[in-house]
């Protein structure tokens, strides 16, 4: 099996994969971030063949006739549907491989709130999906390296990553997670958050695609300098007849207001578990956002008044995590260490 593995080894150049809710990227060693397609396969529910994956999937979401489910596998940043993630990711690798017997070592990130099971999840799903080894890495320390924040230095750095199914908020020194927390609230439930206010006001049934449309275009968290307004166009719940409603960017900001009070509750939590020094550090850096969530308008300036400290958005707040990981790829036997210690200090705890 060892030669087996070093033969096919030969030519596959090693990647991380961001493995997301509502996205997942690749990144190839040497390449660069390759891919970054949906998290969304269509699978035919009589015969289990998978008809698309990645962008072509989720133009089908709630559009597919009977016979063809498109299908998220992945909900609040785990594996939801253990088989469709495989067929995803053994997708996704070949694609970035251009190679159908390709078997790369694969970095993959996970949420840090995830328990021992759910890793183990994603482990298995990468190596049955063609992965020589599977190496995971915590999606608030990629998301950190990937934004350029001195990690491995002993200053403290706060990262909120706010991603399709979890947000993570986290504060690193000296290359590890000091404290962190995550929530599963992210991008998915600002959408849900907008159906709900639909139906609620409006009395109209609108899908998760029109929501996510509405929350790109006139979505915010912090009161704009000129408030705006889009149409939304959904099934009357009264007539069952389609109807279109105007809605105001004020209406969507009322809207998102839970969820969002979810995430600043989770920062606020996390910086009075932290320790007092890295708090000044914290002070003087600011707070890192990254992820697709963090794109909300009047995120950075609703955390500023929230938390009276600095906060601004990464570079490239999509691709950070993937980036990150990418960065770690060079670390391959740190982090393989960073994961026997883990696992060695929770079989002593328990």
């Amino acid at each position: 099996m060892g030669i087996f593995s070093y033969l096919t080894g030969i030519g596959s150049r090693d990647m991380a994969v961001d493995l997301g809710t509502a996205n997942t990227l690749v990144y190839v060693r040497g390449r660069g971030i390759v891919l970054s397609e949906p998290s969304v396969v269509a699978i035919d529910s009589r015969s289990g063949e998978v008809h698309a994956v990645g962008i072509e999937a989720k133009r089908m979401l709630g559009r597919t006739p009977g016979t063809i489910q498109a299908i998220r596998p992945l909900k609040d940043g785990v594996i939801a549907d253990f088989d469709v993630t495989e067929e995803m990711l053994r997708h996704f690798i070949q694609k970035a491989h251009q190679n159908r017997f390709a078997h790369p070592r694969v970095v993959v990130c996970v949420p840090s709130g995830v328990t021992g099971v759910e890793k183990r999840a994603v482990e298995e799903a990468s190596i049955s999906a063609g992965a020589r080894q599977a190496y995971l890495i915590e999606e608030p320390m990629a998301a950190a390296i990937g934004a350029g924040l001195p990690v491995a230095e002993p200053t403290g750095s706060m990262v909120v990553d706010i991603g399709g199914g979890t947000s993570e908020v986290a504060v690193i020194s000296l290359g590890g997670i000091v404290v962190s927390q995550s929530v599963r609230v992210g991008g998915d439930e600002f959408d849900e958050a907008i159906v709900a206010y639909a139906k609620r006001e409006y009395k109209l049934l609108i899908g998760t695609q029109m929501a996510e449309d509405v929350k790109l275009e006139i979505g915010s968290a912090y009161p704009m300098a000129e408030e705006v307004q889009t149409e939304i166009r959904g099934r009357d719940m009264v007539s069952g007849l389609p109807k279109t409603v105007v809605i105001t960017s004020e209406e969507v900001r009322q809207a998102l207001e839970e969820p969002m009070s979810t995430i600043i509750d989770a920062v606020k939590e996390t910086l009075d578990r932290t320790p007092p020094e890295l708090s000044s550090d914290i002070m003087d850096r600011g707070i890192m956002l990254a992820g697709g969530g963090s794109l909300l308008r009047g995120l950075d300036e609703r955390l500023r008044e929230e938390t009276q400290m600095p906060a601004h958005l990464a570079e490239s707040p999509l691709t950070c995590v993937a980036v990150g990981s990418g960065r770690s790829l060079e670390e391959f036997e740190v982090i393989h260490r960073m994961n026997r210690g883990h696992s060695r200090n929770r079989r002593r705890r328990y």
